[in-house]
């Protein structure tokens, strides 16, 4: 058995599966976007319904959000997005690609590691110094490194010179923080608590490649946790164990996990200490999930240039302060990718490939076969078990081919359990079920078949 994952594998299985397709396609594409198929679409969902269970619902320290794209330019001057939010931009003469510096370096020099943050002039040092080659044309002949700013801008107004500029979100966090008041004075949650929400984000990214691990549109999920300032660490370190432990529920080995603190120049504007929960891509450890310290930047600054009082008050003490943030941040695109790699299985033995998603996980629960699908009885006997599992999980009904095809496709789009219809099905009322991790079969009454595989899926 083997499990020799690369990007290019999963990649195709992708396509070929229905899980992510490029976007565009039949326009050339348009790179760094992608459009989720009909069996992304449910791992996707099925994704963020886990999520939003684990951290909202399961919890009592946890209201949900659902807040617009788009918000009052206002919003992002203040929270720092127009002047800060940037990233470290460089063309080459030759061919005019242009890409990240930062990556261009920590991919073209060897042992210099982690450069992002550097100034401007140390990065354009660290090229010239390396020699760094493009990696599209081979030359060595670069721009000046600059600044570029990541935020999408969009005009609202449908009179050109009445045109307003505003922006996609490039975070969820300020539409969280513009709102902190009106959920206070409409629920009146007590310190500490949390809003949560999970929705589209938009970077205008510069660094091509490495499929859904960063692109131009994004899911996103990440809640804004308030507490009194003095209490700040104790949250931070509780909320690590708590990303951690909900990154090896999605069946990630811990082996291939590891936190990185942010060095101080890395730091994004808003924060005084982040870490990354970093996966190990077959391209090295990166980040998989962010969490950081806002501090109280972002409702301190909102209170100044919008001149709303956004101060929590104790309801005991009847103190008033300004809460301090904890910011757990998980990018759901790219830990599609991040789950497609880890449940992806060769097993050269069988000559299979098993995509072992975690059973909650999989886009389908079960799929359900006639063993003839020519046989009218048969037929109909399937359609009534896959109506009877249809009330409880997602099932597909699967007549294309022989059965070994059948198999095959199930386990390559990571169906947990299949249920073959037989001609014994018609007199004893019973189906065979084959599970995808063990190849095993069992037989098993349909009045029972709703509940055992229930109890074997959760």
């Amino acid at each position: 058995m083997d499990n020799q994952v690369t990007l290019e594998k999963i990649i195709s299985l992708a396509k070929r599966r229905g899980f992510i397709y490029p976007g565009s396609e039949i326009y050339g594409g348009l790179a760094n976007t992608y459009d989720f198929g009909p069996l992304g679409t449910e791992l996707k969902r099925n994704l963020i319904n886990l999520w939003w269970k684990t951290f909202v619902t399961d919890r009592s320290d946890m209201f949900g959000l659902d807040t617009s794209v788009l918000m009052s330019p206002k919003v992002w001057e203040a929270s720092g997005h127009t002047e800060n939010f940037t990233n470290v931009m460089v063309d080459c003469l030759t061919c005019h690609y242009r890409t990240r510096a930062d990556h261009l370096i920590e991919e073209g020099a060897e042992g210099l590691g982690n450069v992002e943050g550097k100034p401007l002039a140390e990065l354009d040092k660290f090229i010239s110094d390396n020699n760094i080659k493009c990696p599209k044309c081979g030359n060595k002949t670069w721009t000046k490194v600059r600044d570029f700013n990541q935020l999408f801008e969009t005009q609202i107004g449908i009179i050109t010179e009445g045109k307003n500029t505003a922006y996609l979100r490039g975070e969820l966090a300020q539409g969280m923080f513009v709102d902190f008041k009106q959920v206070l004075d409409s629920l009146h949650p007590k310190l500490p608590f949390g809003l949560a929400q999970s929705g589209k984000a938009f970077r205008n990214e510069i660094t091509m490649g490495k499929f859904t691990f960063r692109t131009l549109e994004f899911d996103l999920a990440e809640f804004e946790y308030f507490v009194r300032p003095e209490d700040w660490e104790k949250y931070f370190e509780y909320w690590k164990k708590e990303m951690y432990q909900f990154a090896i529920s999605l069946g990630i080995p811990a082996k291939k996990l590891r936190w990185r603190e942010h060095f101080k120049e890395e730091l994004s504007h808003y924060s005084s200490r982040t870490e990354d929960l970093e996966y190990e891509f077959p391209w090295g450890f990166k980040e998989m999930f962010g969490l950081a310290y806002r501090t109280d930047f972002d409702l301190k600054n909102h209170i100044e240039k919008s001149g709303v009082d956004l101060r929590y008050t104790d309801p005991y003490t009847q103190e008033k302060f300004i809460p301090h943030v904890i910011e757990p941040t998980f990018g759901l695109s790219r830990l599609l990718t991040i789950i497609l790699m880890n449940a992806y299985f060769e097993d050269t033995d069988k000559k299979r490939v098993v995509m072992k998603f975690p059973k909650n996980l999989a886009p389908y629960k079960v799929a359900v076969f006639p063993l003839l699908g020519n046989k009218e009885d048969l037929g109909n006997k399937a359609k009534d078990v896959y109506s009877l599992l249809k009330k409880d999980m997602s099932v597909v009904l699967d007549e294309r081919g022989n059965i070994g095809k059948r198999y095959f496709t199930q386990d390559e789009i990571g169906t947990p359990f299949c249920v073959t219809v037989d001609f014994d099905t018609l007199s004893d009322n019973s189906v065979t079920v084959r599970d995808r991790d063990t190849m095993t079969q069992k037989r098993i009454k349909i009045t029972n078949l709703s509940a055992y595989l229930l109890k074997n899926i959760n």
